[in-house]
Parts: C-alpha cells; structure tokens; sequence
C-alpha cells in the first residue's frame, strides 16, 4: 500500500472513532455508482471531473440540445415562425448525428409513439 493510502486509511479511521461519519446523508443506503467500464481507466477521473462540474462529453451535449429542441418545438404552435427555426436547428442536429454514426430515434420517440397510441386508441391524433 503506498504512503498516501496508508495516511488516508489512518484519517478515516480516526474519523470514525470520533463519530464524524455518523449520521451522513445517506448513511446506511447502498452507494449510487456511475457505470463508467466503457471508459477508459485512464480517463475515468477526468471525465468524472468534468461530470461533476456540469460539463458534457460533445457527443452527449450535442443529444442534450436535440431533446431540448425536441420539448419546445411540443409546446409551440407548428405554424410559428420560432417553431420554423427550432425545426432547422433540430434537422441539423440531427444530421449531425447521423453522419457520426448515431441515432437519432430517440428525437422522435415521443412524438411519433404518443400519435400512434392516439391513433390505437382511436383518439384521431
């Protein structure tokens, strides 16, 4: 064990002793653990830095924006101009995605599922 382990373990334990681990939050419930084994080891840390700072990888944040778009373009009126913009913006993104290789059905889930459902249940959506 290196040195900076053992002086570490060595807090802990006094900590511990004194009682200044008890009644934590969460203290007692299993910890909530990023599944991170698609990274790799050595960059782990900095991605869990970057995460915990509020930043996204590109590929993600690019898929972030899309829902975004996504949830506003729900709550305008198809015939708005803003709504026109939103569109274009969205189709870019979208092709954006598709020429990095993902996918891009998860901007069109809810929409297109909810009409289907609609149109199931005999609702005429």
């Amino acid at each position: 064990m290196w040195l900076i382990d053992q002086m570490a373990e060595r807090h802990i334990q006094e900590a511990m002793e004194k009682g200044e681990l008890s009644g934590l939050p969460g203290e007692g419930k299993p910890l909530v653990l990023d599944d991170d084994s698609q990274v790799p080891a050595e960059l782990r840390a900095s991605f869990r830095l970057l995460k915990n700072a509020g930043y996204l990888p590109p590929e993600l944040e690019i898929r972030r924006e899309g829902l975004e778009l996504v949830d506003l373009l729900d709550q305008l009126d198809p015939e708005d101009q803003q709504a026109a913009e939103y569109r274009r913006k969205l189709r870019a993104i979208e092709l954006q995605l598709q020429k990095s290789g993902q996918s891009t059905a998860f901007l069109h889930h809810g929409r297109y599922g909810d009409q289907a459902v609609g149109k199931l249940h005999g609702d005429g959506n």
